[in-house]
């Protein structure tokens, strides 16, 4: 079967692998599409890190001969995935988004490296990620219009796949790094529950909070790709052995009933932009009878105060290397970081952690009546300006708790950019708040057909 480059490379992950696992097309065809659109559109994006064309066609021509032999093809088979540069990669650099780290070539993958390959996945190359995974900018600019920021510090693998470059990308969060890029590229973005997926390889900043998370263009792309990376590692205590949890078949299964959604408009709701604070009216409006407001606990303000105690404390003890060697190779904004985690006493940092489980409980109990929490990604769309990433501040109570969320490019601002619906749920029930995101961009996709 021959198609044209630009219909390859704007297939769905879970339509593309089909295919090629049936035999369709080849997965040197599928990589030569993805680097067509590359070569036409990186140049304004400057989404990647490290980029070898040619390994990459390698690496499809080796898939391909193996299906031609016979052997069984993996969920991911023939599917480029572009890997943020904090993910150990053994076949090419690693370097953090530091010069302290320029030219750092890891000696073995990280695990959920070694479990993509394992599913069939190719590494498309290393995303552009901020300085060490924090707040200060790469290179990277908004696939939408590049005057704007891609948001952070996942900045590469969001925009990445924005752009059309790869179907699928691997980031990190440990606060909005996931969700906020996503928000801001219009693309799913998706978080999983602590200790989902292991994180032994990748940099370490915050143990508390970081947490791998992923991208794709629809809710089943994004289910497959952590479908295929969740697991048990040793070397990661936040995980534990498990089942392979169903994620996409749970995703694309039928609801058993109409979910009902919890809107948390958050305490920060009087710095949302209006043009967001309007558009959120309207999906609520969208789903009327299924959703109703809801007030969080008076402690859910200050998690955000937790939350960054915790974190620079941690960040403060990951990079002292980087500190004590090169202060003056690093940003202000990490410097001054670091300085306050510094001066963070083993008890604050004891007490703010002890307050996870006491308002994760108290939060517990509202998944008996709703599905999942509505909330806004981000204060609105992505803001003008390279100098900031833009706020995090509408994901850090549930990246503080541990919580999936997911994040769904269903709105826009009156600029025309995205703007990011997410969903939040409970603790383990990843499957099922990825099946709630797939009811509810199929509602909204149905009332906008309509109305078309």
């Amino acid at each position: 079967m021959t198609m044209d480059p630009d219909t390859l490379a704007a297939l769905p992950a879970t339509d593309a692998t089909a295919r090629m696992q049936a035999g369709e097309f080849s997965a040197a065809d599928y990589a030569r599409a993805l680097l067509a659109r590359v070569h036409a559109v990186n140049g304004q994006v400057q989404a990647w890190a490290h980029l070898d064309p040619a390994h990459l066609i390698r690496q499809a021509e080796a898939a391909d001969e193996a299906r031609a032999a016979g052997e069984a093809c993996g969920p991911l088979f023939g599917l480029p995935v572009g890997v943020k540069d904090i993910i150990d990669t053994a076949d090419m650099p690693t370097e953090d988004g530091t010069v302290l780290h320029a030219g750092r070539q890891p000696h073995d993958d990280a695990f959920i490296v070694r479990a993509m390959r394992a599913a069939g996945g190719l590494v498309m190359g290393k995303t552009v990620t901020t300085e060490l995974a924090t707040y200060a900018p790469g290179k990277t600019r908004n696939p939408h219009n590049p005057a704007h920021t891609p948001g952070g510090s996942s900045s590469g693998s969001a925009a990445a796949v924005a752009a059309g470059m790869v179907p699928l990308a691997i980031g990190t969060q440990t606060n909005g790094s996931v969700i906020r890029p996503a928000a801001f590229c219009g693309v799913v973005g998706y978080k999983p529950s602590a200790g989902l997926v292991p994180r032994t390889g990748v940099l370490t900043q915050s143990p508390a909070f970081d947490a791998v998370g992923v991208f794709g263009r629809s809710v089943a792309d994004v289910a497959l790709l952590a479908q295929c990376l969740a697991g048990h590692d040793p070397q990661d205590p936040a995980t534990r052995p498990r089942a392979m949890p169903p994620l996409l078949a749970t995703a694309r299964a039928e609801v058993p009933l109409p979910p009902t959604l919890a809107w948390v408009a958050t305490p920060f709701w009087d710095r949302v932009a209006p043009d967001a604070q309007a558009a959120f009216g309207e999906l609520v409006d969208l789903v009327a009878g299924r959703i109703a407001p809801f007030e969080l606990p008076a402690t859910a303000a200050d998690a955000v105060g937790w939350h960054k105690l915790v974190m620079e404390a941690e960040i403060a003890g990951s990079f002292e290397a980087e500190y004590e060697r090169g202060r003056d190779q690093l940003s202000a904004s990490l410097q001054a970081q670091i300085e306050r985690g510094r001066a963070v006493t083993a008890v604050a940092h004891r007490q703010a952690l002890a307050r996870v489980p006491l308002l994760r409980a108290a939060l517990d109990d509202v998944f008996d009546h709703f599905d999942a929490f509505v909330t806004p990604a981000t204060l609105g769309t992505a803001p003008e300006g390279l100098a900031s990433t833009g706020d995090p501040i509408m994901c850090t109570l549930w990246t503080f708790l541990g919580l999936p969320a997911v994040t769904l490019p269903l709105l826009h601002g009156e600029n025309g950019l995205p703007l990011g619906v997410q969903l939040v749920g409970r603790h383990g029930q990843d499957a099922a708040l990825l099946r709630t995101a797939q009811w509810l961009t199929d509602t909204v996709n149905a009332a906008a057909a309509a109305d078309a």
